[in-house]
């Protein structure tokens, strides 16, 4: 899955001499975290509401000069080193840029224009959609040598079973080489497909006897 497929292509934007507080009403009234900053229709920073928090008076205290920073401009206080993606990407990839920088959101960038925004909730919700898990289903956990065809062996067995596959996942097991496959599998009740499994030669590691099936 791309990220031209679930990215937010209406996206509320400011240029860099919008007010802190003007910047503040738009977060609130569109219950968004992130605005990109733009300057003739090019990305130059972008502005969060940790960012706006920070600069904010104090609730508790009053300034003379309370009024003078919610007149500032966004340009004083927002993020100028901006991490963005392209329609293009995977949005594993988005993902791991989000993961690994710390961020919140990636604007989407199309030479140079901003063409939309993605957040870590519509990441999340993508992931478990590609996980399969919002769909009635079982966790079944196989445990396979690390070799050409194993995959497809697993795979087979669920085919003679007809049990239809939602997702798999694979990664490596504690004791290497070998390899775990998770299966999402469009079943309530996998027993006997992981009998089949069993009977097939395979090592079944979840569910485990008297573990939860789901």
């Amino acid at each position: 899955m791309r990220i031209e497929d679930i990215m937010r292509k209406k996206v509320i934007t400011v240029s860099p001499s919008t007010s802190i507080g003007e910047a503040l009403l738009l977060l609130r009234t569109n219950r968004i975290r992130h605005l990109p900053v733009l300057e003739e229709e090019r990305l130059v920073g972008l502005v969060s509401d940790r960012d706006l928090r920070d600069a904010l008076p104090s609730h508790l205290l009053t300034h003379e000069d309370d009024d003078m920073i919610l007149q500032k401009h966004v340009s004083d206080i927002m993020s100028k080193q901006v991490i963005t993606a392209h329609p293009l990407d995977f949005i594993e990839d988005a993902a791991a840029q989000v993961y690994e920088h710390k961020i919140g959101s990636l604007p989407i960038v199309e030479n140079e224009r901003l063409v939309g925004m993605i957040t870590e909730s519509d990441l999340f919700s993508s992931l478990i959609e590609l996980f399969g898990v919002n769909r009635p289903s079982s966790h079944i956990e196989v445990q396979v040598d690390d070799r050409v065809g194993a995959l497809a062996e697993v795979s087979q067995v669920f085919r003679d079973a007809h049990v239809n596959i939602c997702s798999v996942l694979v990664y490596p097991a504690q004791n290497p080489p070998q390899k775990n496959l998770v299966f999402r599998a469009q079943t309530i009740d996998p027993r006997p497909l992981i009998q089949q499994l069993t009977d097939k030669g395979f090592t079944v590691v979840w569910p485990k006897e008297g573990g939860s099936l789901l």
